[in-house]
């Protein structure tokens, strides 16, 4: 019998993360609601309980791996096509004195986070549904976060056009990947000048299960990004930067 959680304390001892029991069993509640939800709601293809411990939420907090400093207070977090909740969730769930913004453009999707956070009790948590394109627009929304987090969303060119526009200057985007395609950075280079980034640091993902290569991308934050990024709707997957 595995312990409760066991997979994800291990792996968070590694990463320098020390995890209470109670917050282990708020880990365990986000499985069960996973897995009720998923069968209506389709949110991820990986349900069995010992692959969620580590391909979900141990692969959530490798973000500290490049970003530790910035979760240690109340940080301001956004979590750019969260789906299911992964990293962000996961994240507050490990630094609860976080603020965080989940954003995700699927109703089903955003129907679970709101009913997740209500069931864990959670405090300083906001859902938005719809897409970073026109979200990246709002006051409030943009220029505003600390730490900005996005999880296999796209290709980096295009993911740096969805997320960086939501980062305060100085701040940082941590992009996690897996296939560990280092020729990405290149292709990037572009849209690092015209959206204000820089590479800072990309770090191996070496923990026990978290196999695939994974790599965690921090990008930081060098000037405000220019009002016309994101440009609208299907533009930037057509004609990447």
């Amino acid at each position: 019998m595995l312990e409760r959680m066991g997979l994800p304390k291990t792996g968070a001892s590694q990463l320098g993360v020390a995890l209470s029991d109670e917050q282990l069993e708020q880990f365990e509640v986000y499985f069960h609601e996973l897995a009720d939800w998923n069968k209506r709601a389709n949110l991820t293809a990986i349900i069995e309980y010992k692959a969620v411990q580590v391909k979900h939420f141990l692969d959530s907090l490798t973000v500290c791996l490049t970003a530790r400093e910035y979760l240690a207070g109340p940080v301001r977090v956004m979590d750019v096509g969260a789906g299911a909740g992964l990293p962000g969730l996961a994240l507050k769930l490990a630094f609860p004195e976080m603020e965080l913004a989940l954003v995700e453009s699927v109703g089903k999707k955003t129907a679970f986070l709101e009913h997740l956070v209500a069931t864990l009790g959670l405090e300083e948590v906001s859902v938005h549904t719809g897409r970073a394109e026109d979200l990246a627009r709002e006051e409030g929304l943009r220029d505003a976060f600390d730490l900005v987090v996005v999880r296999a969303l796209a290709k980096l060119p295009l993911l740096l056009e969805f997320s960086l526009p939501f980062c305060k200057t100085g701040g940082r985007l941590v992009a996690l990947k897996h296939g560990g395609d280092w020729s990405e950075q290149g292709s990037a280079a572009n849209a690092l000048k015209e959206l204000g980034g820089h590479i800072e640091r990309v770090s191996t993902v070496l923990l026990e299960g978290l196999t695939d290569n994974r790599i965690v991308i921090s990008v930081e934050k060098t000037k405000p990004t220019p009002e016309r990024y994101p440009r609208g709707v299907g533009i930037p997957g057509k004609r990447p930067l």
